[in-house]
């Protein structure tokens, strides 16, 4: 168990890492700085916070959930999607600034959130709720996205 947990603290924050790596100064940029971002857009440092705190959950989550779930293949098939479209969102939307696929790949992400939250409920049971921070983080992050999409295309 402590090996897994191990591998999936490594691969989930090596994933942020990689994902703020390709965010650079797209936060600073004056490109992001004049977006009409939404009201309720959280302040920068909570951002770091929400990460470590979903990161955390979800590695405990995998580790447990390698020994419960009965067909492997597919969870990690499901992991490795969400490592990519997680990783992918950063470039996608701060160095490509491409609001509209960072909103289809973070759309995504968030429904395949979803489905680590209730599609092995029946399996994880209470484990599952190590996903909800990471589930509705998503919602709001996608949200952000999808307000600053509207605004920009429909001012």
């Amino acid at each position: 168990m402590i090996y897994r947990l191990i591998i999936f603290f490594l691969l989930n924050f090596g994933a942020l890492g990689i994902g703020g790596f390709f965010t650079g100064p797209g936060v600073s940029s004056e490109w992001y700085q004049n977006l009409n971002k939404a009201p309720w857009t959280p302040p920068g440092w909570v951002f770091g916070a929400a990460w470590t705190t979903i990161m955390i959950c979800f590695s405990i989550y995998m580790a447990l959930a390698w020994s419960k779930i009965e067909k492997r293949n597919l969870l990690i098939g499901l992991y490795a999607i969400q490592l990519i479209l997680n990783i992918s969102w950063n470039p996608v939307f701060f160095h490509f600034q491409n609001v509209l696929f960072g909103l289809v790949v973070i759309s995504s992400l968030t429904v395949l959130v979803g489905w680590f939250l209730v599609g092995y409920w029946n399996e994880l049971k209470i484990i599952s709720l190590l996903v909800l921070p990471y589930f509705f983080w998503l919602l709001i992050a996608t949200s952000l996205n999808g307000y600053i999409l509207f605004k920009t295309k429909y001012s």
